[in-house]
């Protein structure tokens, strides 16, 4: 590698430290800044199923947006905690069953409905699974936020373990990672118990085209 390269690397890296130093006073400032807060409260209005409810952060909201802190080695035991507060919110499913539906399960991968003002408190919400993750390989639109699902018991088994760790992921990801770019389905009520067992089946089911 030339010295220009190497101070060319240098600078980029400086760049991205102040840019993420400078989003952390932001949030902070913002925090604690009548005019932001008041902006906030009145440029957002409750509609239909869409309360303002919506734009209270958490715990662990509040901690994620505050970047500097939260990567900072201070930051690690509170990350600790709040992946703690995660995990202890998770309920594992009421008839002990873990596997339900592929082909539902399937469906609701598919599905990025529900949620919005414009439904009914009762309208199915979907995953929206594929905007994150590769699948089934048939399914050629997707995203790469996330990893690859592709053969996921295919390649990991089925042991107790590994079944309880990915009803804990799609139950609420944060208890794994405080800062996950995942939707916390379980916690926010976005999919309930039968949804995510059906989920369960597309990833773990070895007669789900996922493990084919």
């Amino acid at each position: 590698m030339t010295m220009k390269n190497i101070k060319s690397l240098l600078a980029l890296a400086t760049l991205v430290l102040t840019a993420i130093t400078f989003q952390g006073s932001v949030v902070a400032q913002q925090a604690n800044d009548p005019k932001f807060n008041k902006m906030m409260k009145d440029g957002f209005r409750a509609d239909g199923i869409a309360g303002l409810d919506r734009i209270q952060q958490d715990e662990t909201q509040k901690f994620c947006s505050d970047p500097v802190f939260a990567n900072s080695d201070k930051g690690q035991a509170m990350r600790e905690k709040i992946q703690k507060i995660n995990m202890d919110s998770i309920k594992q499913p009421s008839d002990g069953k873990y596997i339900g539906d592929w082909k539902k399960g399937e469906a609701i991968a598919q599905s990025g409905r529900g949620a919005t003002w414009t439904d009914k408190a009762d309208t199915p919400i979907g995953g929206g699974c594929y905007n994150c993750h590769q699948i089934d390989k048939k399914e050629i639109s997707y995203g790469t936020i996330g990893p690859s699902l592709w053969n996921y018991g295919k390649l990991r088994g089925n042991s107790q373990e590994l079944v309880v760790y990915t009803w804990n992921r799609i139950n609420n990801s944060k208890a794994y990672n405080a800062c996950s770019n995942m939707p916390r389905f379980a916690h926010f009520k976005l999919l309930n118990e039968q949804q995510i067992q059906d989920l369960m089946a597309l990833l773990l089911d070895p007669a789900s085209p996922v493990n084919q």
